[in-house]
């Protein structure tokens, strides 16, 4: 077992789970609006969801590793230019952190919960995310592919749910953090566009 694969997939999801995106910013919001707990709601629903994309995954990938070493370096190939596009897309972005509220109306703790989880498990992109991305963090030969890619997937889910978590229990103050910190923006956004960068550099070249 290759624990240096682990770590460095904790620390890169880690970075990305900071990262400002629709999803923290979404938890952000909502706990700003509707409170702590029913911030950690939308959290729990989003890392049930990725449940159902970490099956996906583990049981396609695994079976195609299976049928031909061509098409397990293709899905990598894949992987590392999405992971690429990714990095170009935050480039194109605004290094800005938008928090306006809006008119966000108030929830129900299991109307979040919910709406956390549809809206993770009906996002194709994240399907996709986990295919580009875990397939590079195989880090065993003797433990099967499945459970490799389970374990993968639930130290994504924990690593996420602590930070978002976090983003959560401590909105209040990074909400106004953020609002009187414009240039946070700019470090997180070069931040992130290393990361999807070094990402895909590791998934382009990792072995099986």
């Amino acid at each position: 077992m290759n624990y240096e694969i682990l770590y460095t997939f904790v620390i890169a999801i880690s970075v990305l789970a900071i990262t400002p995106g629709p999803d923290n910013i979404f938890v952000l919001m909502q706990s700003v609006v509707n409170g702590k707990k029913y911030g950690l709601a939308v959290v729990a629903g989003l890392m049930t969801g990725c449940l159902i994309h970490t099956t996906l995954v583990a049981f396609g990938v695994s079976a195609i590793i299976k049928q031909s070493e061509v098409l397990f370096f293709v899905i990598k190939l894949f992987g590392a230019l999405y992971l690429f596009f990714l990095a170009y897309k935050v480039f194109k972005s605004e290094a800005s952190v938008n928090l306006s509220e809006g008119n966000l109306p108030k929830k129900s703790f299991g109307q979040l919960f919910k709406q956390g989880f549809v809206m993770n498990v009906l996002n194709p992109k994240v399907s996709i995310f986990f295919l580009a991305f875990f397939p590079g963090f195989l880090f065993s030969t003797t433990i099967s592919n499945v459970l490799q890619f389970y374990i993968l997937g639930f130290l994504f889910i924990i690593v996420s749910f602590i930070i978002f978590g976090l983003i959560a229990i401590l909105s209040g103050f990074i909400s106004e953090y953020l609002k009187k910190n414009s240039k946070v923006g700019v470090v997180l956004k070069w931040l992130q566009i290393v990361v999807f960068i070094g990402i895909g550099v590791f998934v382009l070249f990792s072995k099986k």
